[in-house]
């Protein structure tokens, strides 16, 4: 049928998948216009180290280059839950009129207005979307001084997140379980959960944003270096499902996150 639908199949390793999901993100109109008028924060992530490489990237002379594997705060290893110390991570990416600021994030987060935009990932997103943060800092770090201002007054609050963080369990009901002084013993640091409202970006989003009709998983996990994988299919018409493809091809062989200096609580 002429109309009907075409069909690719991708398969992505996590890493793949948040470069993936690091290009719908720079793609999204609300981020594009904050480049131009207003201001981004990219907070520390691994997650966001793509995005931060994505975008700046993309930026006319901007000549930054990012140290990816320091791009982090808390993460998740063999070791267990661990972080990055403050002295090994780089400076969170922030971003006004395009332009690089050298300001740190507290000051930024200050700053922000409805029309700004603040990125931030997430360890977890559960069934019906919600997203959820883990937090081994007592005050929450980032995400718990960040929070209070992006809601309050609208910015835009963006979450990059693979569909491999999702968990077979409510993040709201699993939030009030948990916390850092909750755990009598952890493989790794013990941390609570916040869950975080924002638009989620996972590679469906991306998909769509870049191009896709519709976007659905049909597989996960993985062995031999595959491990983490999503299987997705998109549909669209030949020509945006070609482009994708052509991005994917470009996507594919992506090098496996890695970070340096991990405290995980030993």
């Amino acid at each position: 049928m002429a109309n009907e639908k075409e069909k690719i199949l991708i398969t992505l390793t996590p890493s793949e998948s948040k470069r993936l999901i690091a290009e719908g993100v720079k793609n999204l109109d609300e981020v594009q216009r904050a480049l131009k008028h207003g201001i981004v924060i990219i907070a520390l992530g691994t997650t966001n180290a793509y995005v931060a490489d994505t975008i700046l990237n993309a930026l006319p002379g901007s000549g930054k280059k990012i140290d990816m594997q320091r791009y982090g705060a808390g993460v998740i290893t063999d070791k267990g839950t661990c972080v990055v110390p403050k002295e090994e991570r780089e400076k969170d990416v922030i971003l006004k009129n395009g332009k690089i600021s050298d300001e740190g994030i507290e000051k930024a987060i200050e700053e922000l207005s409805a029309e700004d935009v603040f990125i931030k990932g997430a360890n977890a997103l559960d069934a019906r979307g919600n997203a959820g943060v883990l937090m081994a800092n007592p005050v929450g770090g980032t995400i718990g001084s960040a929070l209070g201002t992006v809601m309050a007054r609208g910015v835009n609050f963006i979450i990059p997140v693979g569909i491999e963080k999702t968990v077979p369990y409510s993040i709201i009901k699993a939030a009030k379980r948990v916390g850092n002084e909750k755990f009598y013993k952890s493989v790794g640091m013990p941390v609570g959960l916040m869950p975080v409202h924002g638009k989620v970006i996972t590679e469906i989003e991306a998909l769509k944003i870049l191009g896709a009709e519709d976007a659905f998983p049909i597989g996960a996990g993985g062995v031999d270096g595959g491990e983490g994988s999503v299987v997705l299919c998109a549909e669209g018409n030949a020509e945006k499902m070609d482009e994708l493809m052509t991005l994917i091809t470009q996507i594919k062989g992506e090098a496996h996150v890695k970070v340096v200096g991990k405290d995980c609580g030993d």
